[in-house]
């Protein structure tokens, strides 16, 4: 918990976010994530802490202005963590949650609760087990909970590179388009699961859920609209049984120690 804990720790004297975000901790990987966007964007960062306690150097949440990057320490044993973005947020109100963004918003405001503090979908989300199974890292892009920002997962060492680099929002498909901006843009693109296609989530062949719940009764082709997500992103996760894709999940040597680089607009 050194990492979250120096976090808050310095927020509490008001030291500038560059500070915050660039303090020195932790040894491990070194990750950077670039906002390539043209427009401004929230990225957050959440860990599992029921499967690690391992934290990135980093505070939860921060705004990256267009072209700004962020670099910070990750320890090699991070688990089941996830870094996104949010659009078009506020967080000038009195209560500050998940609602303060127009998609990918969390608990806790700017700063992503450490324990509940996961995106809102749709959002497109970057994961990381560093050092897992077999001495592999494993790392993804997810459109499981829909898509919001296109990204790409870079790195050090010459490992394959997972993405999605388009933007998904403007042709998804009538019943998932959406949140709209205020000039009625597409910011999202849910999954038929998080847009509750057939009606019944707790035993759905969009969510792998109830009698779907395995790999064997939850085929890809049983997901509506599967298609729209992995024949633009062939190269992410399209739904929670993707491995069969064989360019869904991708794992990189641990001894490589890889340092990563997540791309916001690529």
């Amino acid at each position: 918990m050194k990492g979250l804990n120096c976090a808050f720790r310095v927020t509490a004297v008001a030291l500038p976010l560059e500070i915050l975000l660039l303090l020195p901790g932790v040894s491990g990987r070194t990750f950077t994530v670039l906002n390539s966007c043209n427009f401004t964007i929230w990225p957050a960062v959440f860990t599992d802490l029921s499967v690690g306690t391992a934290v990135p150097d980093v505070a939860t949440g921060w705004e990256a202005a267009p072209g700004s990057s962020v670099t910070f320490s990750v320890p090699d044993n991070w688990k089941s963590g996830r870094i996104w973005g949010r659009r078009d947020c506020d967080f000038d109100n009195a209560n500050p949650g998940p609602n303060s963004c127009l998609d990918g918003g969390c608990n806790g405001g700017l700063l992503c609760d450490p324990h509940t503090g996961t995106g809102v979908p749709p959002a497109t989300v970057a994961e990381w087990t560093l050092d897992g199974d077999g001495s592999r890292d494993f790392y993804d892009v997810s459109l499981v909970d829909g898509y919001n920002l296109p990204m790409s997962i870079a790195n050090s060492v010459g490992c394959s590179v997972a993405d999605c680099p388009v933007d998904l929002g403007p042709n998804c498909p009538s019943p998932l388009k959406g949140p709209f901006d205020s000039n009625n843009f597409p910011v999202g693109c849910k999954s038929a699961c998080v847009a509750d296609v057939d009606g019944n989530p707790q035993n759905s062949p969009n969510c792998c859920s109830g009698s779907y719940s395995t790999a064997a009764t939850c085929p890809s082709s049983g997901v509506q609209y599967y298609s729209y997500f992995s024949d633009n992103c062939p190269d992410s996760y399209a739904y929670a049984y993707d491995e069969s894709s064989n360019s869904a999940l991708w794992t990189c040597n641990s001894s490589l120690a890889a340092d990563y680089t997540l791309t916001f607009c690529p």
